[in-house]
């Protein structure tokens, strides 16, 4: 049994979708599990859904609501020779149970509103991708994730209960693979004992697949996506890019714990521990070998890989009273990071100092320096760039700090973190 995960990206467009269904086609003889995420940029617009319906702006709303569901009439439009009256009426369903959502009450917990109405997307996506899997005479299955992936109340980040979810899935899915070659269904979603939906957390259908992966035992998962595999950087900060033929989990870990993009960081642990091969492959060039991330660790070393953080700031705190920076000091400045939502990407401490950096986010800045000057002295340096070098020497040291002025460097054997900003 094979796992596929299709992004936004991938099913974009009609043309986009056929695609897709190219690409499944390429593998007769399996069963597949396919995850799909929402189309486009339509989790963007859903946000936007959201947050119109909580401030009341009734207009926003309204046209939202009906550029959402036109985009997908359009796709649908394109897709099928004839017009699609179950499609069609699905959609107008959808809407009408959105803008009925306007003369409402809602709930005070922004955050469950959130989940209820940007999970819509991945539905709609995926009952669209089936409909056309049937029309191409592939034997496809629409499911609910819902019914099988079983998370906590945590809404917009929920933790998955893997029992409950492995259960669910050995008793209700696994029989439908009896009658039907792909089963479809949606990523970034779960759900409550409630029955009420959850996400996992944006970019989580890469993490959806994963979860399926571990609990059907799969023989390998692969995320199709619009790049050619993994880069050894983000072609948007650096030039003359290669490609990662093959990586271990562990380094994929690594790499995605300092800020790769490619994979979600939580998708790959559950694959490591079955030992369940990870591809990244091009939707654009399906038969390409792509990025392969296994058990294998010899070829780790073989390209330094580069992580780019910009717009990064340095904060450092002092002790009002010029005491020293103890454990009592941190656990009460790690508090007020965490109940502010702030992620530190690199610290460092001295007995009376502690620096660390985060992202420049102007409305959370405000509200957390006003909490950390209340027991200490803060400083700040702004127009920062946080460079974090996998597999590193000197001449990739130099290549990235060429017109920079280096405010921080931490090494260990195999990484390299450069705290730097330009020259001027």
């Amino acid at each position: 049994m094979l796992v596929f995960k299709f992004g936004g990206a991938s099913v974009k467009d009609a043309s986009a979708v056929k695609n897709v269904a190219q690409i499944i086609s390429m593998f007769p003889t399996k069963k597949k599990l396919v995850v799909v995420s929402a189309m486009g940029k339509t989790t963007n617009a859903l946000e936007e859904v959201v947050d119109a319906l909580c401030t009341n702006n009734q207009e926003s709303f309204r046209y939202l609501v009906e550029e959402i569901i036109k985009y997908h009439l359009k796709i649908v439009d394109q897709l099928f020779l004839e017009r699609h009256e179950g499609l069609i009426a699905f959609l107008e369903d959808i809407k009408e149970s959105l803008l009925d959502k306007i003369s409402k009450p809602i709930s005070e917990k922004y955050d469950y509103e959130y989940d209820q109405i940007v999970s819509l997307g991945e539905i709609i996506s995926t009952k669209i991708v089936e409909e056309y899997l049937l029309d191409r005479t592939i034997s496809a299955k629409w499911i609910d994730t819902k019914q099988f992936i079983r998370t906590d109340n945590n809404y917009r980040n929920a933790t998955v209960d893997w029992n409950k979810t492995q259960e669910l899935i050995n008793t209700n899915l696994l029989p439908l693979f009896k009658s039907s070659d792909v089963l479809i269904t949606q990523g970034f979603i779960g759900s409550t004992p409630e029955g009420f939906a959850t996400t996992l957390g944006r970019e989580g259908s890469d993490y959806t697949a994963g979860i399926y992966a571990f609990c059907l035992n799969a023989e390998s998962v692969t995320i199709w996506k619009d790049v050619p595999g993994m880069l050894n950087a983000d072609p948007k900060w650096f030039d003359r890019t290669i490609k990662l033929n093959q990586i271990s989990f562990q380094e994929a870990i690594e790499l995605a714990y300092y800020g790769a993009t490619v994979i979600h960081p939580k998708t790959i642990k559950p694959l490591q521990n079955k030992n369940i091969p990870l591809y990244v492959k091009s939707f654009v060039d399906p038969s390409a070998s792509g990025t392969i991330i296994s058990s294998v660790t010899e070829f780790d070393h073989l390209v330094p890989s580069f992580i780019f953080k910009m717009n990064q700031i340095k904060v450092g705190i002092t002790p009002k009273d010029f005491s020293f920076i103890v454990e009592e000091n941190l656990s009460h400045l790690f508090n007020i990071l965490s109940n502010a939502g702030v992620q530190i990407n690199l610290m460092q401490n001295s007995a009376i100092s502690f620096d660390f950096v985060i992202e420049n986010k102007p409305s959370v800045i405000k509200d957390l320096f006003s909490q950390l000057e209340n027991d200490f002295i803060v400083s700040i340096e702004e127009g920062l760039e946080l460079v974090t070098i996998r597999h590193y020497d000197q001449a990739t040291i130099d290549r990235v700090t060429i017109d920079k002025q280096i405010i921080l460097t931490q090494k260990s054997e195999q990484t390299a973190r450069i705290l730097m900003k330009n020259v001027k």
